[in-house]
């Protein structure tokens, strides 16, 4: 039984940090596992973008496919729904035209990968995803594209593991400019109000912050 989770993000990871993620029960990373290292080295699962430039870039990248935090996972996370992305490509063509290979879906590649290396591939579902963008808009997002991959994982995790107890690390609710960050470190924080959730080390300052209270009322 799976009784603690912790979820890496590609983020500073606080001082003291490594021990109490390699102790878990369950850890997941992400993309390239950049958090490795300094964020511990268990690692049981690592969740990917498995479209566009991401995907391809790992893929084929020798680098990636030896990278001990890859070799030791037990699973690769998809968290893009293919479904889904194919049914965003002629919407973005308009509104973001330079995001003309960002549907480009990898899906097949990496559960070829996952074959071959023994490990259990699994997709996150399109209702993750809409469910998540459900959540996001009780804090008035900016216009994004996607959510980041991190809170998809997160409403993942905690739907799935609901009696487990979650952490994150490494998270700084920041990085590309079409991911709606602010509403996401919003949303991240009535999780923890909520208590489904908590921040490892330093990063419990940012708990119990006003913008979800006062969004309640």
């Amino acid at each position: 039984m799976i009784k603690k989770i912790v979820i890496v993000g590609n983020g500073e990871i606080g001082e003291g940090q490594a021990g109490t993620i390699d102790a878990a029960d369950f850890v997941i990373r992400f993309n390239d596992c950049r958090s490795y290292g300094t964020g511990g080295s268990r690692t049981d699962a690592v969740a990917v973008c498995n479209t566009g430039r991401p995907a391809k870039a790992m893929l084929g990248s020798p680098e990636w496919r030896a990278h001990p935090g890859v070799v030791s996972a037990r699973e690769i996370w998809s968290v893009r729904d293919p479904e889904k992305f194919a049914a965003m490509r002629a919407p973005l063509a308009v509104s973001h035209p330079d995001l003309d290979d960002f549907c480009d879906d990898y899906t097949d590649a990496f559960a070829a990968f996952c074959a071959e290396t023994g490990k259990a591939h699994i997709v996150i579902g399109k209702t993750v995803h809409e469910a998540v963008d459900a959540s996001l808009s009780a804090f008035a997002p900016a216009p994004y594209v996607v959510p980041s991959s991190g809170m998809i994982v997160i409403a993942d995790v905690l739907d799935k593991y609901a009696e487990a107890e979650v952490m994150l690390a490494g998270f700084g609710h920041a990085g590309w400019e079409w991911h709606p960050f602010a509403a996401e470190r919003q949303l991240v924080d009535r999780y923890i109000w909520e208590g489904r959730l908590r921040r490892l080390g330093a990063d419990i300052a940012a708990t119990g912050r006003a913008p979800y209270i006062l969004s309640r009322m």
